[in-house]
């Protein structure tokens, strides 16, 4: 799903390189597993409230909107050339639990999609639930891990034209994803 995480991953593999991805799953997968645990503990109610839905709209969108407007601000002076005094300082593990936190579609995923998998592998207990994640983690570690190492790879064969193309469509998905979550939050509300 384009979003934060992935905008970050394609910006930070161009800086970093190819364990860009990797370590922002790493912190993704943290978070994924604090919450299964949460919601096997008795969030699960909490999520499917409407006051809960209806936050986590509004403040996802306002969220990826800002993040949608910065990312076209900056595109004038966005480039594949890194100096060497490039910031790398950046924490990508934490990065990758905060960018997913700041996704409203991750919180909304979990809260629908995410619980129906969590109550079918409960059926089978602990191994179930244990299979549930590892192969949910499993995909999209390698999913982040194919697009870090294509942009890291892949970035002197793109003109930095090409690359402000990209960050261009990440942002303007940030932007409907923005749009999105608002109409859901009024929708809900009417």
């Amino acid at each position: 799903m384009p979003g934060p995480v992935l905008t970050v991953t394609v910006t930070e593999s161009t800086r970093r390189g190819a364990f860009a991805g990797p370590l922002m799953m790493l912190g993704h997968g943290i978070l994924e597993l604090a919450l299964i645990v949460a919601l096997l503990a008795g969030l699960a109610p909490l999520l499917n409230q409407d006051k809960v839905f209806i936050t986590v709209s509004v403040v996802g969108g306002v969220i990826l909107l800002w993040m949608g407007v910065s990312m076209l601000r900056q595109l004038p002076d966005t480039s594949l050339t890194v100096e060497a005094s490039s910031d790398k300082s950046r924490n990508l593990v934490l990065a990758g639990i905060l960018l997913s936190l700041a996704n409203p579609y991750w919180l909304i995923w979990w809260a629908t999609i995410g619980m129906g998998y969590i109550v079918v592998s409960v059926k089978y207990g602990a191994a179930g639930v244990a299979a549930f994640f590892s192969g949910h983690i499993l995909a999209d570690f390698i999913w982040y891990s194919l697009v870090s190492f294509g942009v890291a790879r892949g970035k002197r064969f793109l003109s930095d034209g090409a690359y402000r193309k990209l960050i261009g469509f990440c942002a303007s998905f940030l932007l409907l994803f923005s749009c999105y979550f608002f109409y859901s939050a009024i929708d809900r509300l009417v």
